[in-house]
């Protein structure tokens, strides 16, 4: 079957007389354990959930490759599960390699904490696989492609290469292209984490996030590290989230192609700077992109003269949504430096394309941007 028939078929139930198509959430705190706890699939809601097992699987399902079957575990958001990672693979004494132009968050939990607690944090752009030359002696490897904001792309399987030559393990941020757009695992790492917040479920009402695994003895650790803090999804969330994810395949190809008009649009304005988007073949890492990427994604980023003309292009958009985080059914943008944080222009703006038809799409950027001579 093609990928998208796999994803949506994921979703179902057993065809049993009687049952409903899609299970419903599972709502228990402590479950029926009479006897040896262990001959009980599920005992006590911290450690597991009925409804997270038919999430888990439909999402290890889109994370396993050619000659490999992945595991996926949930929780409770994107940074949640980045912090399982940090916290079940690195010790005081440990080093880890970070994008400089990571997630904003991801590099405040590495440099205001754990650093503190004795890791060594070293960081270097994504662009070039410039990380490749902090990897000695180092525990762990960060990587982000196309990062965020600034969408620069690395190479995941030189990368993981090197990483592993040198003795360190390698985890993925694949947020912004969804493991149907990008398979970490199948390009050589060892940890694919995403916030699912957004494209991977993208109706924006739900904070999830997964991590997903080949080695089973890394996934024993990921779990023990939840059940022990605790950072778990709850059941009706799960639930949204595995109705969301039957609709991707759809979402994904209707956000992508409109992320590619709009990039290609933006380049012809004079008003616009510069783009960054993987899908256009001016973009420094297009080639490493359509080699490890099956979608560019639904994100794109571009700059406009100065910080006026950014917050005037986002006040004369009708369509645009003015909101953070990005991946949703609707199309949103911001002006990203007005959070502080990214080495970014004032006029810098991230544009999360959505589902709409694209000739209003286009239309709206293109009034907008008028406004703004």
């Amino acid at each position: 079957m093609h990928e998208a028939t796999k994803i949506i078929r994921s979703t179902l139930t057993r065809a049993e007389a009687g049952e409903p198509l899609h299970a419903g959430p599972v709502f228990a705190a402590p479950y029926h354990v009479p006897g040896d706890p262990t001959a009980s699939p599920y005992t006590y809601a911290r450690s597991h959930n009925p409804t997270w097992t038919h999430l888990e699987k439909a999402i290890a399902q889109m994370e396993s490759g050619e000659g490999y079957r992945a595991s996926a575990l949930v929780f409770a958001s994107g940074m949640a599960a980045c912090t399982a990672i940090f916290g079940a693979v690195l010790r005081p004494g440990d080093a880890v390699v970070l994008p400089s132009n990571a997630y904003f968050a991801a590099r405040v939990l590495a440099q205001e904490y754990f650093a503190q607690m004795g890791v060594e944090v070293r960081l270097a752009p994504t662009a070039g696989d410039a990380q490749a030359a902090q990897l000695a002696g180092a525990k762990l490897l960060w990587i982000e492609t196309p990062s965020n904001p600034t969408m620069d792309v690395c190479d995941i399987a030189a990368l993981s290469e090197a990483a592993h030559r040198a003795g360190a393990l390698v985890a993925v941020d694949n947020t912004t292209p969804t493991p149907m757009g990008q398979r970490p695992l199948e390009l050589g790492a060892d940890f694919s984490v995403a916030s699912d917040t957004k494209a991977m479920t993208g109706h924006s009402d739900i904070l999830v996030g997964h991590v997903a695994v080949r080695d089973l003895e890394l996934k024993q650790k990921i779990d023990q590290w939840r059940t022990l803090t605790g950072g778990v999804l709850g059941p009706m969330e799960a639930w949204l989230a595995l109705r969301s994810i039957a609709t991707l395949p759809l979402r994904l190809e209707r956000a992508c192609a409109n992320a590619q008009r709009i990039a290609e649009f933006l380049a012809r304005r004079a008003e616009v700077e510069q783009v960054m988007y993987p899908g256009l073949q001016t973009h420094p890492g297009h080639e490493v992109a359509k080699r490890q990427m099956r979608y560019f994604g639904p994100v794109l980023s571009f700059v406009l003269r100065d910080k006026v003309a950014a917050e005037t292009f986002m006040a004369k958009s009708k369509l645009l949504v003015d909101a953070t985080s990005f991946g949703g059914i609707t199309s949103s943008a911001e002006r990203r430096a007005r959070w502080g944080g990214d080495k970014i222009a004032d006029g810098f703006i991230r544009l999360s394309a959505g589902c709409e038809m694209i000739d209003d799409l286009l239309e709206d950027i293109g009034q907008a941007l008028d406004a703004t001579r």
